[in-house]
C-alpha cells in the first residue's frame, strides 16, 4: 500500500519491489501517523537451495537497504526449499553457508535477521531450525517462532517438542494458528499449536518482544496470506483475550 496526497494505492508485491521513490512514500506515510517498522518481511531464502546465491544474495542486499529506509530493526528470512524427494541433510552444508553470509552482511549493517520455520525449506522444523541457529551461531541470526507453520510440517506439538530447544533463539512471534491433519488456518489458541502454553512460557522467561498477527484466515499460501479487514479485527481480538487472561501487557 503507498499512500500519496491522503490517496491509498494498493500494489500486490513485496515490499522489496518498490522503487525508491515509492519506498520513501510508504515511509512518510508511517511516520506521519506515527507508526514504526519491526520487521521487513522479505521472501529471502524462499528459492531452491539449487538456485545460483549471486542473484538472490544482490536481492537481499536491497531488503538491508529498504530496512534501514524503514528503520527496521529486522528482515525475516528463510532457509531455502529442498528439491521434492531429497533429504535435507543432503544440502546442510550449502544452506549453513549461505545463512551464514546472509547474517554477516546484516551483522554488518546492524539488521538481524529473523528465520522463520516455512513448509519446504530446510528450517522446517524445530530440529533442523536449532541445527541452523546453533550453526551459523551469528547473534545477526534469531529465530521467528511459528506455531501454524510446524503444525502444517507435522509437528503436532511445537512448544511441547520444541520451544525449550529453541527458545535461546526466538525474538520475534508470529500468532496464527493451525488445525493438525488438515493444516487449516484458524484464530490462535483454536488449533494445534500449543499457543497459550507459549505465551506462558514466553511471559516467564522476560520475553519482551515482538508479536505479529499473521491470522491468514481467507486464504493462505507458499508466498502469501490473507485475511481481511473484519477477519483481522477477530484475530486481534482473540489474541488479545489470550494475553489479558495471561496478563500480559503490549503496546
Amino acid at each position: 500500500m503507498v499512500a500519496v496526497a491522503g490517496v491509498l494505492r494498493f500494489r500486490w508485491l513485496n515490499v522489496l519491489g518498490l522503487t525508491d521513490e515509492e519506498l520513501d512514500e510508504v515511509k512518510c506515510a508511517v511516520s506521519g501517523y506515527g507508526v514504526g517498522v519491526s520487521a521487513i518481511g522479505s521472501p529471502i531464502g524462499k528459492v531452491p537451495i539449487t538456485d545460483p546465491f549471486g542473484p538472490h544474495l544482490e536481492r537481499f542486499r536491497r531488503a538491508l537497504d529498504v530496512a534501514a529506509v524503514m528503520e527496521a530493526p529486522y528482515v525475516r528470512v528463510f532457509s531455502f526449499f529442498i528439491p521434492e524427494g531429497q533429504k535435507p541433510v543432503l544440502h546442510r552444508e550449502e544452506v549453513l553457508e549461505r545463512m551464514g553470509a546472509l547474517a554477516g552482511e546484516a551483522g554488518s549493517a546492524g539488521i538481524t535477521l529473523l528465520h522463520e520455520n516455512e513448509k519446504e525449506i530446510y528450517g522446517d522444523v524445530p530440529g533442523r531450525c536449532v541445527d541452523i541457529l546453533s550453526g551459523v551461531g551469528s547473534p545477526a541470526l534469531r529465530a521467528a517462532w511459528d506455531a501454524a507453520n510446524f503444525v502444517q510440517c507435522g509437528v503436532g506439538h511445537p512448544y511441547t517438542e520444541g520451544y525449550e530447544a529453541l527458545r535461546p533463539y526466538i525474538e520475534y512471534v508470529h500468532v496464527k494458528d493451525a488445525l493438525a491433519g488438515s493444516g487449516e488456518v484458524v484464530p490462535a489458541g483454536h488449533g494445534n499449536g500449543e499457543i497459550p502454553e507459549t505465551l506462558s512460557a514466553l511471559r516467564d522467561s522476560g520475553f519482551d518482544g515482538f508479536f505479529s498477527l499473521e491470522p491468514h484466515l481467507a486464504s493462505s499460501g507458499t508466498y502469501s496470506g490473507f485475511s481481511g479487514p473484519d477477519l483481522f479485527r477477530k484475530a486481534a481480538g482473540v489474541f488479545k483475550d489470550l494475553l489479558l487472561q495471561r496478563g500480559i501487557p503490549w503496546s
